[in-house]
């Protein structure tokens, strides 16, 4: 009986084991089914690329203006009105973010076309450096009325809407120079002062504004020194470094052993004269002593006009919406357009009574009690 009962249980464990197996088979297929499609629908589908991101550009900003500056003849490098011109653009291109540009005119009949061809790009204010612009601004002004101009020593009358008139009272400056080369040349601080009672004046071309400079020198000089005898030479050029010389060395063979030039880079000429012959000099527009290498042991002083400032404080005023369109601006020692330069190398050799005659000589012009003539 046992032995019967044992067969039957093998018989059913058998069977139960099987069956069990084949369920525990089928399930673990049945999960690897699973676990397989999703892999492998995930293998088949496309991964989506990422958009790449897109770089921000630059932010460039725009010039608070485009303002450009017109040459004259004498160019950039001659040492004085240009030169200057241009350092009053620099500054404003640093200081108020402005887009700058010149052009040098290499003859007078460069002027029209530079003009016109910055006003066609755009630049406003145009700045043009001296009197022989003039009639070209008043010309062209007018084919352009929403393009601001500058001349700097233009004069209108009357000024054009769209124009500034720049002015400055060289004469005023002029006789403080005049002041120190009169009572220098009857002076003995330094060697090459004689006892002539000669000074010279050289200027550029023979035209009203730089007979300006001549009438001013020769009345200051002649109110500190009557006797004194003032020789005055033109080269009739602005850039003849060459001609500058030769009438350099000609005056100290006449006796002059002070010489103020008012003549462009022609005066650059002068200096060397001087070097060469022995003769001390008096430079003009700029601060001579900073801008003609070399050039420190004749240059007593220089006559400054402080164009630089001016244009500066004329390109802020456009840049601010203030710009004087319309008028005319006119610079004197009151309004600190003009003065004389430091003495530099010669600060300690300048005696006290020359630098004392000359602040009272300021003091009378800016008080009204000394008016300096514009003619000689």
């Amino acid at each position: 009986m046992n032995t019967v009962c044992s067969v039957l249980y093998e018989e059913a464990d058998r069977r139960v084991n099987g069956k069990t197996s084949r369920i525990l088979a089928l399930v673990l297929a049945l999960m690897l089914v699973v676990a397989f499609v999703p892999g492998c629908a995930a293998e088949e589908e496309p991964v989506a690329e990422e958009e790449p991101v897109a770089e921000e550009e630059p932010v460039v900003e725009e010039p608070a203006l485009k303002t450009a500056m017109i040459t004259d003849t004498a160019g950039l490098g001659d040492k004085s009105f240009n030169d200057l011109t241009w350092r009053g653009f620099e500054q404003a291109e640093s200081e108020l973010g402005v887009e700058v540009e010149v052009l040098e005119s290499a003859t007078i009949n460069d002027y029209e076309p530079n003009l016109e061809q910055l006003a066609q790009a755009g630049y406003s204010p145009l700045v043009a450096t001296g009197f022989l612009l003039t009639d070209t601004v008043s010309k062209v002004c007018v084919d352009y009325p929403d393009t601001m101009f500058i001349n700097i020593d233009g004069f209108f009358e009357p000024v054009p809407a769209n124009v500034v008139g720049v002015g400055f009272m060289e004469n005023e400056g002029s006789y403080l120079a005049g002041v120190v080369a009169g009572l220098a040349t009857k002076d003995t601080f330094d060697d090459r002062l004689n006892d002539k009672n000669v000074i010279g004046f050289v200027g550029g071309m023979d035209v009203p504004l730089i007979r300006k400079f001549q009438a001013g020198f020769e009345a200051g000089a002649k109110s500190v020194n009557p006797d004194v005898q003032v020789i005055g030479l033109y080269t009739g050029s602005w850039d003849d470094v060459a001609k500058g010389k030769e009438l350099g060395l000609s005056l100290i063979d006449q006796g002059a052993d002070v010489i103020y030039a008012a003549a462009g880079g022609c005066g650059e000429g002068t200096v060397r004269a001087c070097q060469e012959k022995g003769a001390l000099f008096i430079g003009v527009d700029a601060d001579q002593y900073n801008t003609i290498a070399n050039s420190g042991d004749v240059m007593l002083t220089s006559m400054m006009k402080n164009i630089d400032v001016v244009v500066y404080d004329l390109i802020k005023a456009a840049v601010d919406g203030d710009f004087p369109a319309g008028t005319m601006q006119v610079f004197g020692l009151k309004e600190g357009g003009v003065g004389l330069a430091p003495y530099h190398d010669f600060e300690s050799k300048v005696p006290q009574s020359i630098k004392d005659a000359v602040q009272k000589a300021t003091d009378a012009i800016i008080n009204g009690t000394v008016v300096v003539p514009e003619e000689m």
